[in-house]
Protein backbone atom coordinates (compact mmCIF):
# COMPACT_ATOMS: atom_id res chain seq x y z
CA UNK A 1 0.00 0.00 0.00
CA UNK A 2 1.66 3.34 -0.98
CA UNK A 3 1.24 6.17 1.33
CA UNK A 4 -1.00 7.87 -0.83
CA UNK A 5 -3.45 4.94 -0.47
CA UNK A 6 -2.44 5.11 3.71
CA UNK A 7 -3.62 8.85 3.59
CA UNK A 8 -6.64 7.99 1.96
CA UNK A 9 -7.95 5.21 4.45
CA UNK A 10 -6.50 7.17 7.21
CA UNK A 11 -9.22 10.02 6.26
CA UNK A 12 -11.66 7.62 5.61
CA UNK A 13 -11.39 6.04 9.25
CA UNK A 14 -11.24 9.37 10.57
CA UNK A 15 -14.17 10.69 9.11
CA UNK A 16 -16.10 7.19 9.78
CA UNK A 17 -14.78 8.08 13.46
CA UNK A 18 -16.12 11.26 13.80
CA UNK A 19 -20.11 10.37 12.39
CA UNK A 20 -19.66 6.99 14.42
CA UNK A 21 -20.15 8.24 18.34
CA UNK A 22 -19.69 3.99 19.80
CA UNK A 23 -17.36 2.15 18.30
CA UNK A 24 -15.77 -1.26 19.93
CA UNK A 25 -12.18 -2.94 18.97
CA UNK A 26 -11.80 -6.41 19.08
CA UNK A 27 -9.45 -8.89 18.19
CA UNK A 28 -11.16 -11.79 15.72
CA UNK A 29 -7.83 -13.86 15.53
CA UNK A 30 -8.10 -17.46 14.65
CA UNK A 31 -10.79 -16.96 12.98
CA UNK A 32 -11.56 -19.27 9.47
CA UNK A 33 -13.18 -17.29 6.96
CA UNK A 34 -16.61 -18.66 7.86
CA UNK A 35 -16.75 -17.69 11.17
CA UNK A 36 -15.16 -14.40 10.06
CA UNK A 37 -18.25 -13.37 7.51
CA UNK A 38 -20.68 -15.03 9.76
CA UNK A 39 -19.50 -12.51 12.23
CA UNK A 40 -19.70 -9.67 9.88
CA UNK A 41 -23.26 -10.78 8.78
CA UNK A 42 -24.84 -10.51 12.22
CA UNK A 43 -23.39 -7.57 12.60
CA UNK A 44 -24.66 -6.18 9.04
CA UNK A 45 -27.84 -8.31 10.37
CA UNK A 46 -28.12 -5.88 13.33
CA UNK A 47 -27.03 -2.33 11.66
CA UNK A 48 -24.10 -2.08 12.51
CA UNK A 49 -20.44 -2.00 10.09
CA UNK A 50 -17.58 -4.11 11.60
CA UNK A 51 -14.31 -3.26 9.57
CA UNK A 52 -10.70 -4.71 9.64
CA UNK A 53 -7.68 -2.42 9.55
CA UNK A 54 -3.88 -2.39 10.40
CA UNK A 55 -3.48 -0.70 13.91
CA UNK A 56 -0.96 1.68 12.52
CA UNK A 57 -4.02 3.37 10.23
CA UNK A 58 -6.19 2.75 12.97
CA UNK A 59 -4.10 5.15 15.97
CA UNK A 60 -3.23 7.93 12.69
CA UNK A 61 -7.13 7.74 12.78
CA UNK A 62 -7.69 8.34 16.35
CA UNK A 63 -4.97 10.92 16.63
CA UNK A 64 -6.87 13.09 14.51
CA UNK A 65 -10.29 13.33 16.86
CA UNK A 66 -10.42 15.32 19.10
CA UNK A 67 -10.53 13.33 22.34
CA UNK A 68 -7.07 12.12 23.63
CA UNK A 69 -7.02 8.31 22.62
CA UNK A 70 -3.19 8.12 23.78
CA UNK A 71 -3.54 5.28 26.40
CA UNK A 72 -6.59 3.81 24.45
CA UNK A 73 -4.84 3.15 21.19
CA UNK A 74 -1.63 1.74 23.02
CA UNK A 75 -3.54 -0.59 24.96
CA UNK A 76 -5.88 -2.07 22.69
CA UNK A 77 -3.82 -1.32 19.09
CA UNK A 78 -1.87 -5.03 19.43
CA UNK A 79 -2.17 -7.93 17.29
CA UNK A 80 -5.97 -8.68 14.91
CA UNK A 81 -8.09 -5.31 15.14
CA UNK A 82 -11.68 -4.94 13.83
CA UNK A 83 -13.47 -1.97 14.83
CA UNK A 84 -17.49 -2.40 15.01
CA UNK A 85 -19.08 1.00 14.37
CA UNK A 86 -22.40 1.60 15.70
CA UNK A 87 -24.13 5.20 15.16
CA UNK A 88 -27.19 4.66 17.24
CA UNK A 89 -26.63 2.24 19.83
CA UNK A 90 -23.95 2.19 22.31
CA UNK A 91 -24.66 -1.49 23.75
CA UNK A 92 -25.48 -3.34 20.30
CA UNK A 93 -21.93 -4.41 19.61
CA UNK A 94 -20.96 -5.51 23.14
CA UNK A 95 -24.88 -7.51 22.93
CA UNK A 96 -23.75 -9.10 19.10
CA UNK A 97 -19.95 -9.84 20.42
CA UNK A 98 -21.94 -11.91 23.52
CA UNK A 99 -24.72 -13.41 21.04
CA UNK A 100 -21.87 -14.66 18.82
CA UNK A 101 -20.37 -16.40 21.34
CA UNK A 102 -23.07 -18.04 22.38
CA UNK A 103 -23.41 -19.07 18.88
CA UNK A 104 -19.97 -20.88 18.98
CA UNK A 105 -20.66 -22.29 22.59
CA UNK A 106 -17.88 -24.31 24.45
CA UNK A 107 -17.23 -21.38 26.37
CA UNK A 108 -15.57 -19.19 23.45
CA UNK A 109 -14.33 -15.90 24.45
CA UNK A 110 -13.82 -14.98 20.61
CA UNK A 111 -14.19 -12.20 19.21
CA UNK A 112 -11.82 -10.54 22.25
CA UNK A 113 -13.18 -7.29 23.21
CA UNK A 114 -10.24 -4.79 23.73
CA UNK A 115 -11.87 -1.31 24.16
CA UNK A 116 -14.90 0.76 23.09
CA UNK A 117 -15.57 4.08 22.75
CA UNK A 118 -19.06 5.46 24.03
CA UNK A 119 -19.69 9.22 23.56
CA UNK A 120 -15.79 9.55 23.69
CA UNK A 121 -15.63 7.77 27.19
CA UNK A 122 -13.39 4.93 26.79
CA UNK A 123 -13.48 1.19 28.06
CA UNK A 124 -10.71 -1.08 28.09
CA UNK A 125 -10.44 -4.66 28.79
CA UNK A 126 -12.58 -7.77 28.43
CA UNK A 127 -13.83 -6.80 32.14
CA UNK A 128 -15.79 -4.59 30.87
CA UNK A 129 -17.90 -5.97 28.02
CA UNK A 130 -20.48 -7.25 30.40
CA UNK A 131 -21.35 -4.16 31.71
CA UNK A 132 -21.46 -2.45 28.46
CA UNK A 133 -23.85 -5.68 27.33
CA UNK A 134 -26.42 -4.23 30.26
CA UNK A 135 -26.55 -0.51 29.75
CA UNK A 136 -29.19 0.99 28.32
CA UNK A 137 -29.68 3.12 24.90
CA UNK A 138 -30.72 6.38 25.24
CA UNK A 139 -34.13 5.08 23.40
CA UNK A 140 -35.03 2.57 26.39
CA UNK A 141 -34.01 5.30 29.12
CA UNK A 142 -36.22 7.85 27.13
CA UNK A 143 -38.93 5.38 26.89
CA UNK A 144 -38.89 4.42 30.44
CA UNK A 145 -38.83 7.69 31.33
CA UNK A 146 -42.14 8.33 29.33
CA UNK A 147 -43.62 5.48 30.83
CA UNK A 148 -42.85 6.54 34.51
CA UNK A 149 -44.89 10.21 33.38
CA UNK A 150 -47.57 8.66 32.20
CA UNK A 151 -48.44 6.06 34.48
CA UNK A 152 -49.42 8.67 37.20
CA UNK A 153 -52.27 10.04 34.51
CA UNK A 154 -53.01 6.34 33.25
CA UNK A 155 -53.91 5.43 37.26
CA UNK A 156 -56.05 8.76 37.44
CA UNK A 157 -57.38 8.04 34.32
CA UNK A 158 -58.65 4.29 35.04
CA UNK A 159 -59.73 5.35 38.48
CA UNK A 160 -62.09 7.74 37.00
CA UNK A 161 -63.37 5.36 34.63
CA UNK A 162 -63.57 2.48 37.33
CA UNK A 163 -65.55 5.16 39.59
CA UNK A 164 -67.96 6.21 36.80
CA UNK A 165 -69.07 2.56 35.87
CA UNK A 166 -69.53 2.14 39.71
CA UNK A 167 -71.38 5.16 40.09
CA UNK A 168 -73.42 4.42 37.21
CA UNK A 169 -74.24 0.94 38.42
CA UNK A 170 -75.32 2.20 41.71
CA UNK A 171 -77.66 4.46 39.96
CA UNK A 172 -79.21 1.66 37.46
CA UNK A 173 -79.42 -0.59 40.38
CA UNK A 174 -81.37 2.04 42.28
CA UNK A 175 -83.24 3.40 39.62
CA UNK A 176 -84.51 -0.49 39.47
CA UNK A 177 -85.02 -1.01 42.85
CA UNK A 178 -87.57 2.10 42.84
CA UNK A 179 -89.93 0.77 40.07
Amino acid sequence: MTREEKQVVIESLTEKLKETPHFYITDASGFNVAQVNAFRRMCFEKGVEYRVYKNTLIQKALENLDTDYAAFSEQTLKGFSGIIFSPETSNLPAKIIKDFRKKLGKKETRPVFKGASIDSDLFIGEKNLEMLSTLKSKEELLGEIIGLLQSPAKNVISALKSGQDKLAGLVKTLSERES
